[in-house]
């Protein structure tokens, strides 16, 4: 039978990777990586670093596949089919590589940014082939360092604060205000600086971007203060490197 595994390798950085991330990636006679563009080229660099520094004393293949990219002009209605359609497109491409790339009894591996259950479609794909029933294998889950621990980490504050709740949400998640009954709101994938609807309120926000490599910036403090600086560096950074990841928490000002 045929075996994958579903690697997080962290937020970035080699040094997240842990041990468990590093014995399976030993285990592994392929690794799939997806092209996502020469934009983001380094990330594809980081992954083959990953797998040069940490594998040892074993052949291996590298497999690179062009990732399909979601249609961006879609209405927050439409959002949801969008990601559809890229889960769909995506599977295509796994059901490729598992049936040419991956021989019985060969391990397979795809090496995932952050944490795979957080916000990372490759365990609802590998499901929805299985259920098909069009091909035979197993697969494992190997847990990753998230670029939200990342970012709580390299601004040293807690994600939660005694006896109060977190959401983890996407921007979709506070356009229309900050989520009621919840103390700390951390956000992902914000690319329209959704956080400035919020500056009315009395929040203090921690923004990182490329978290944890040497490209890292972070920036932190009341909303209104800092909101217009977060702005201008994150445009000006996604023009320098043609891509950005960046994730921000926000928190209510009172105190525990």
């Amino acid at each position: 039978m045929k075996h994958l595994l579903v690697i997080g390798i962290g937020a970035g950085n080699p040094d997240y990777v842990t041990v468990q991330a590093i014995e399976a990636m030993n285990r592994a006679d392929v690794f799939f990586v997806m092209d996502k563009g020469v934009a983001k080229e380094k990330l594809i660099a980081l992954r083959k670093h990953i797998v040069e520094r940490f594998v040892t004393d074993r052949d291996y293949r590298i497999v690179q596949a062009t990732s399909p990219e979601r249609r961006r002009d879609e209405s927050d209605a439409d959002y949801r089919t969008a990601v559809d359609e890229l889960n769909r497109d995506k599977q295509q491409i796994y059901e490729r590589l598992i049936s040419d790339e991956l021989q019985d009894g060969e391990v397979g591996a795809f090496l995932v940014w952050g944490d795979p259950s957080l916000y990372d479609s490759t365990i609802r794909i590998l499901d929805a082939i299985r259920a098909q029933g069009n091909h035979t294998f197993a697969f494992d889950v190997i847990p990753g360092i998230s670029s939200v621990q990342a970012l709580a980490a390299r601004h040293r504050i807690p994600l939660n604060r005694i006896g109060k709740s977190i959401e983890i949400t996407n921007a979709r998640g506070i356009a229309d205000g900050f989520p009621a009954g919840v103390d700390t709101v951390v956000v992902m994938l914000d690319a329209k600086h959704t956080y400035k609807r919020l500056a009315h309120e009395a929040l203090e926000i921690f923004w990182g971007a490329y978290v944890g490599t040497p490209d890292e910036i972070l920036i932190s403090g009341p909303l209104r203060d800092v909101m217009d600086e977060i702005e201008r560096v994150r445009d000006e950074a996604r023009r320098t490197h043609g891509w950005i990841m960046d994730t921000y928490l926000l928190r209510r000002r009172d105190t525990e």
